[in-house]
């Protein structure tokens, strides 16, 4: 009996794709799992696979198991931009010197992608998928365009340095839009595999883009609700070791963990343009002011907001007492931001839901994701950052 959200193998062949579905590959163990091969009509191995001419692709199938710590690829659900990096992730090569001609590729669709409409027209859909680290099975994330509505082309898709064993490399990190098609339909599958991608099967989010370059993103608004200890907390042994690092590093030490509180909010909110560290308080701890800029120039508006930082175990939770009293130091037009090391207890931050105080939480999982996406996932690369502090 089929589950809800989960297509078996024996259907791969003529089923629809559904945002977040699962799709089941088989269970003998090896390589010829892989369920892609039969959903999408492309090969069992690789990070893109595609239909068509390597220089010039009908359909791009792009599967990430978002498991390199180095090069943390991304999905963000509710504003629908999905992260990807390339695959030059060794030193040695160059930029586009790969195997698989990955990043090649993404030059080719980003190329297409800022042209007039008949380069976009050639732009291939690409069709996200995960590992669901069940199996080979993967999960359906959506159908993707590169770009998005708020970058340009010298933001998209940027060649980003890296350093391993002394040695420099580069490799490219690409935005695209996560576009506004619950379901793909087999038929249009089938169209583009034959060279139609405009056809009447196709969705209307990828007709709009590329007839007129307006991007669609399928947006999903969290409910209001807190989040859960383990929401909070590293979903990896990876994570778990750069928090306890950093923990450790600071210590009892609260005016040294102010200024890396301040710095991590700093990587969260890129708006803020001025900061204070005020003087320390009787109970050792020491709070923070800043200004968060909206709009650009003469028409921009500062907005003021209070910064707490506590630098717990990951088995002590930030409880009321010091919740209520950063709602405390809320003025009229006031934001804050909550930076620890740990959790909020559920306590804690069901007041913040409920009562729709304006405060910002950055806590362990949060931390560890900003530290990634900035290339900061390896011991040395911690210490270097530490060391600032």
């Amino acid at each position: 009996m089929q589950k809800t959200g989960v297509v078996t193998k024996t259907d791969l062949a003529h089923a629809d794709l559904h945002v977040d579905c699962i799709y089941q590959g088989g269970r003998r163990g090896n390589a010829g799992d892989d369920p892609l091969p039969d959903l999408m009509g492309v090969s069992n191995s690789g990070g893109f696979r595609i239909i068509g001419k390597k220089g010039m692709p009908r359909l791009v199938v792009l599967k990430s198991n978002f498991s390199d710590p180095d090069w943390p690829d991304d999905i963000d659900r509710e504003t629908g931009i999905f992260t990807y990096f390339g695959d030059n992730k060794e030193p040695g090569h160059e930029l586009h010197s790969t195997k698989r001609y990955g990043n090649k590729l993404l030059q080719y669709m980003f190329e297409k992608a800022h042209g007039p409409k008949e380069a976009r027209a050639q732009t291939p859909p690409v069709f996200v998928f995960a590992g669901t680290r069940s199996w080979r099975d993967v999960e359906f994330l959506g159908l993707a365009v590169p770009g998005a509505e708020k970058l340009g082309p010298a933001s998209d898709l940027v060649a980003l340095w890296k350093l391993r064993d002394e040695k420099r490399f580069q490799n490219y990190q690409a935005k695209f839009t996560i576009l506004d098609a619950g379901v793909v339909t087999r038929a249009w599958i089938d169209d583009i595999k034959r060279g139609d991608p405009l056809s009447a099967n196709c969705p209307s989010a990828w007709r709009l883009w590329v007839e007129s370059d307006v991007y669609k993103p399928l947006k999903a608004p969290p409910a209001r609700v807190h989040r859960t200890k383990v929401e909070q907390l590293p979903d990896d042994d990876a994570g778990t070791v750069l928090i306890r690092r950093i923990h450790a590093y600071f210590g009892d030490d609260a005016v040294r963990f102010e200024e890396c509180a301040m710095k991590l909010a700093e990587m969260m909110i890129p708006g803020i343009v001025a900061r204070d560290l005020t003087r320390p308080t009787r109970d050792g701890g020491r709070d923070a002011i800043g200004k968060y800029q909206i709009g650009e120039g003469r028409s921009a508006i500062l907005v003021n907001f209070a910064l707490e930082a506590k630098c717990y175990g990951l088995n002590n939770p930030v409880g009321v007492k010091e919740v209520s009293r950063l709602i405390s130091r809320l003025r009229h037009r006031q934001f804050g931001i909550l930076v620890t090391t740990s959790y909020l207890h559920y306590q804690a931050y069901q007041e913040i839901m409920e009562d729709e105080h304006p405060i910002v939480i950055v806590a362990a999982r949060d931390i560890v994701r900003l530290l990634k996406a900035s290339g900061i996932s390896e011991h040395a690369a911690l210490e270097s950052w530490l060391s600032a502090f």
